[in-house]
């Protein structure tokens, strides 16, 4: 599954902390991750975790190693050894650079509470970040080629237009500040921020790998943390079978059924490349759906 996904021309990677005890060099308490990268040709999607106890960026280089199209993540600079090594374009995410705003937008209301305060920058900030999505809403059902063409249209002159409003004003803001903050982010992240417009099939956002991961985040609610790395790698495993069994439209439990019945058999290449979820018979899927719900 890496392997094909690694051959396709898009990718979007992002990566969550996990609590693993028993890990060689590492207390418990210390930060270690889970990564997840969605993508692949169109007819053949997966959702693929790996678990590593470090953020740094050998993992990326591990896991995209012959990976050679476009990368869409947020600012984090651990992905910029492999994008240079392989020669990927990075893509940023702004989702990410919109939170800042946000979180700026709510600090700004507090503080002038009960004031008849000029609208705040970081109010503006978020409307002009809110007219690009509100064009990505208008064109989500069209071709390829039709979002290229309205994104060169309409998106490029209002992504002009915030750029030069951020220039203007970010030495006007209290150095320190989220709303400074927020600015100088979109400001420093500004040529991977406007990628999308580049094709027609790229996302304003990271939010498809940041919803694949949202699995993993809401289940380690529940068991909250691995005893070992093993157990690490074995949750990678399993959440990257049934979150790529959900891409394909499988029922997961009705996949895991289904493979487990037959890899015991699967001595060669052809025979594995067939318990793919893209290459499972939907029909002979379904039939488990009744016995698993």
């Amino acid at each position: 599954m890496r392997e094909v996904q690694n051959s396709s021309a898009y990718l979007q990677a992002d990566e969550t902390r996990l609590q693993v005890l028993k890990e060689d060099g590492k207390t418990a308490q210390s930060d270690k991750w889970m990564w997840v990268t969605r993508g692949g040709p169109p007819d053949q999607l997966s959702v693929l975790f790996a678990y590593d106890p470090s953020r740094g960026g050998s993992v990326p280089v591990r896991l995209l190693d012959d990976f050679a199209g476009i990368l869409q993540a947020d600012g984090y600079a651990g992905y910029g050894q492999i994008c240079r090594a392989n020669g990927i374009t990075r893509i940023g995410c702004w989702d990410h650079a919109r939170r800042k705003f946000v979180e700026a937008s709510k600090a700004a209301k507090v503080k002038e509470k009960g004031k008849n305060a000029p609208l705040a920058k970081a109010d503006v900030g978020l409307s002009h970040i809110n007219k690009l999505y509100a064009i990505e809403r208008q064109i989500k059902d069209l071709s390829d080629a039709e979002r290229y063409r309205v994104r060169q249209e309409l998106s490029l002159p209002r992504l002009e237009a915030f750029k030069a409003w951020l220039e203007t004003n970010v030495s006007r803001v209290m150095k320190g500040s989220l709303t400074r903050k927020a600015m100088e982010y979109t400001l420093n992240q500004w040529t991977t921020l406007i990628g999308y417009c580049e094709r027609g099939d790229l996302q304003i956002s990271n939010v498809l790998a940041e919803n694949a991961i949202r699995p993993f985040a809401i289940g380690r609610r529940a068991w909250l943390f691995a005893d070992t790395s093993r157990g690490a790698h074995a949750s990678a495993t399993c959440y990257s079978l049934i979150e790529s069994a959900k891409t394909n439209g499988l029922n997961p439990a009705a996949y895991i059924h289904y493979v487990l019945e037959r890899i015991a058999t699967a001595d060669t290449l052809e025979a594995l490349e067939a318990l793919l979820p893209w290459n499972v018979a939907l029909p002979a899927v379904v039939k488990k759906v009744a016995q698993y719900g």
